[in-house]
Order: structure tokens, then C-alpha cells, then sequence
């Protein structure tokens, strides 16, 4: 049976969105309100708050209340274990094409 860890589908979902791909993007430049990062995307306040709120859940991003403002940072979590995760599923996608390659050279001939 296949394990699922919450972490990953959490993260990879965050970083399915183009524009919450964007969002970290602009929050790799600067910090920004979520006013700011609204008019950046030209989405209103409540897209915004649920694209943040995505990214906060996974932890690439925080954010803080000062006042009236919702300020947003990027997340102090790394993307190791995605890292590691896509590492290994590439290993096993080149190695399938490896073994189809050898198969397909040692099958050439026999047409």
C-alpha cells in the first residue's frame, strides 16, 4: 500500500497554483501586506487571504498582524522532503526508461 505523508500533499497542493507559485516569487523579493500582494495579482482581499492561507497551512509562508496590516513573509520551513521525494521518483522514472532503452537495443535486431 502507498504511504501518503500530509506534509507533502500539503505542499505540493500550495505549489500546484500558479498563482501561489507567484506569490512565493514575490515574497522570495520582499515582504509584503496582503493589500499589497492583492494589487501585485489584481485578485481581490478574500483570493488573496485563501492563496496565503494555503501557503501558511504548508509553512512556506508566514504572517503577522500589526495593526490593520496582515504583513507576509516567506516560511523558515525548507522543501527537503519534497526535494528528497522528487529526487527518488526521478530515479525510478530514468531507471524504467533505462531498462525500456536496453530492452529496445537488445530487441532491434530480432525484427
Amino acid at each position: 500500500m502507498v504511504q501518503y505523508r500530509p506534509q507533502l500533499d500539503e505542499t505540493f497542493a500550495a505549489l500546484a497554483d500558479p498563482t501561489r507559485r507567484g506569490i512565493l516569487e514575490h515574497l522570495a523579493r520582499r515582504d509584503a501586506s496582503i493589500s499589497d500582494l492583492a494589487a501585485a495579482f489584481e485578485i481581490t482581499l478574500t483570493g488573496i487571504k485563501k492563496h496565503v492561507h494555503m501557503l501558511e497551512r504548508s509553512g512556506l509562508v508566514t504572517t503577522e498582524k500589526v495593526g490593520r496590516v496582515r504583513n507576509c513573509r516567506l516560511g523558515r520551513r525548507s522543501l527537503k522532503n519534497e526535494a528528497r521525494w522528487l529526487s527518488r521518483y526521478q530515479q525510478t522514472v530514468e531507471a524504467r526508461f533505462n531498462r525500456l532503452e536496453d530492452f529496445l537495443e537488445r530487441t532491434k535486431g530480432e525484427s
